[in-house]
C-alpha cells in the first residue's frame, strides 16, 4: 500500500475529542454564555415587544473584541425563534458588516431572506440604491411580522460606505404599512456615531449597552466550559487554563484571544505527540500568535512603508541598534534609486515611520540634541528574520538581491 506523508501525523495522539476543537472557536455558540447573564436578560427585556406584535427599540452595543457582543445577540435571536414559535410574528437576521460591507449588499441580503423564488430575488449588482430599498421595502410588507435586523461590525460599514444604508433602514418604519423593523448594531468603536448624519443618528439611537471586558476570573470560567467539551479527559495540565485567561486578560479580557490560545496550544501539543497541554505549550502558542498578527500587518502595509520597514531591518543587521531618522532616509534613497522609483520626502518618510511605530512594529523615540535639534530613534520592535521574510514576499524586493548601502556588503 502507497504511503502518504500524512500518515505518521495521522496516528500521533489525539488531544482533541473527535470532531470537537470547534468548540474552541469564537464562531461556536454554547448553551449557556457564562458572566453575560445580565446583557442577556437586558437584550430580553428591550425585545420583548415584538413577541407581542409590537416593534421595539434599536438598540447599539459597544464593547472591545471578545466581550461576548456578538455572542449574546446571537443566543437571544436563538431564544426569539423559540419564544415565536409557531406564531411567526418575529423574523430575526444577522449579519456581519466586515463581510457584506456595502449600502447595496445589505439592503439586498435583508430583502432576499424573504423571497423563496431565485427568480425574484433581487439581483447582486445593476440596481441603484433607491431601486433596491424599493423592493426591500414591498418585500417586507408582504410580512405582516416585525423584523430584527442585527448588524454586526456596524462600524466598519459606516466608515467604508458611509451611513446610507443606515439613514434607508432608519426611515423604514415610514414607508411601511404591515412590517416593523428594529436595527441591533454592534460595534468596537464608541466614537462611530459621531460620523452619522444628526438625522440618522437621532433616528437610529434608542437604547444602548455597553459590554465591559472579562476579568481573568471569568475567563477562567469560559475556558472551562469549553475545555470541558473539547479536550479528552485529563490532558490539560493544572496551569494551562489559569495561563492561558491571564495571558488574555492583559489584552482587556477577550475571549477570543483566550479561546484561540487554549485551541492553538492543544494543536501544538497534538504536533509534538505530548501526552498532555503544558505551560510550556501556552507560550509557543501565545508566540505563534503574535507572529501571524506581525506577519499579516508586515504583508499588508503600502510599498513604500515597506521600504523603510526594510531599510530600519538592514541597518539592524548591520549592527545599528539605534537609528536616527536621517540615516533610515539615506538608506530609503539609495534603495529607491536601485528601483528606479522617485523617493518620498524626508518629512514623509518621517510620518511612515510614525505610522509604524504606532502600529507597534518599531519603537520611535523622539531624542532633543537642544539647538541641534531633534530627531527619532529607532529599533525594531517584531522579530528580525521572520519580519524579513514577509517583507521579501513583496516582489519589489527581488530587484534588491545586490542592494549595497554604504559601508556594507550584500544586505538582502
Amino acid at each position: 500500500m502507497e504511503t502518504s506523508v500524512f500518515d505518521a501525523h495521522l496516528n500521533r495522539k489525539q488531544i482533541f475529542k473527535k470532531n470537537n476543537r470547534e468548540i474552541l472557536r469564537p464562531s461556536y455558540l454554547p448553551d449557556v454564555l457564562p458572566h453575560r447573564n445580565d446583557q442577556i436578560h437586558s437584550l430580553a427585556s428591550v425585545l420583548v415587544p415584538a413577541l407581542k406584535g409590537e416593534r421595539p427599540s434599536n438598540i447599539l452595543i459597544f464593547g472591545k473584541t471578545g466581550t461576548g457582543k456578538t455572542a449574546c445577540v446571537k443566543y437571544i435571536g436563538n431564544e426569539v425563534k423559540k419564544a415565536d414559535g409557531d406564531r411567526n410574528r418575529v423574523t430575526f437576521i444577522y449579519m456581519n458588516c466586515e463581510v457584506v460591507d456595502t449600502s447595496y449588499g445589505v439592503l439586498q441580503n435583508i430583502g432576499n431572506q424573504f423571497v423563496q423564488d431565485f427568480e425574484q430575488r433581487i439581483p447582486f449588482t445593476g440596481l441603484s440604491i433607491t431601486q433596491v430599498y424599493t423592493l426591500l421595502r414591498d418585500k417586507l410588507d408582504e410580512q405582516n411580522r416585525i423584523i430584527l435586523i442585527a448588524l454586526d461590525e456596524i462600524d466598519k460599514l459606516v466608515y467604508k460606505s458611509g451611513d446610507d444604508v443606515l439613514y434607508h433602514l432608519s426611515k423604514i418604519n415610514d414607508d411601511l404599512k404591515n412590517a416593523r423593523v428594529s436595527v441591533i448594531g454592534i460595534s468596537n468603536d464608541l466614537l462611530f456615531t459621531d460620523l452619522l448624519d444628526p438625522r440618522v443618528k437621532s433616528r437610529l439611537e434608542g437604547e444602548k449597552m455597553v459590554f465591559p471586558p472579562y476579568n481573568a476570573d471569568q475567563l477562567q470560567d469560559i475556558l472551562k466550559q469549553r475545555a470541558a467539551l473539547a479536550f479528552d479527559e485529563h490532558v490539560l495540565e493544572p496551569g494551562v487554563i489559569p495561563l492561558c485567561a491571564a495571558l488574555a486578560a492583559q489584552e482587556h479580557g477577550d475571549a477570543r484571544k483566550a479561546l484561540d490560545l487554549l485551541r492553538i496550544s492543544g494543536e501544538i501539543a497534538e504536533r509534538e505527540n505530548s501526552d498532555k497541554v503544558a505551560d510550556v505549550h501556552v507560550y509557543k502558542a501565545k508566540n505563534k500568535m503574535e507572529l501571524d498578527c506581525v506577519s499579516e500587518a508586515v504583508r499588508t502595509l503600502p510599498t513604500q512603508s515597506k521600504m523603510v520597514l526594510m531599510c530600519i531591518i538592514l541597518n539592524e543587521e548591520k549592527g545599528e541598534e539605534r537609528l536616527t531618522t536621517g540615516e533610515v532616509y539615506e538608506t530609503y534613497r539609495a534603495m529607491a534609486r536601485q528601483l528606479g522609483m522617485s523617493p518620498l520626502t524626508q518629512r514623509r518618510i518621517t510620518d511612515l515611520i510614525s505610522e509604524l511605530d504606532m502600529m507597534g512594529i518599531i519603537h520611535a523615540k523622539v531624542k532633543s540634541f537642544g539647538r541641534g535639534g531633534r530627531t527619532k530613534e529607532i529599533d525594531l520592535s517584531v522579530p528580525l528574520d521572520e519580519t524579513k521574510k514577509v517583507l521579501e514576499e513583496d516582489e519589489v524586493f527581488q530587484e534588491l538581491k545586490n542592494f549595497k548601502p554604504k559601508n556594507q556588503t550584500t544586505l538582502i
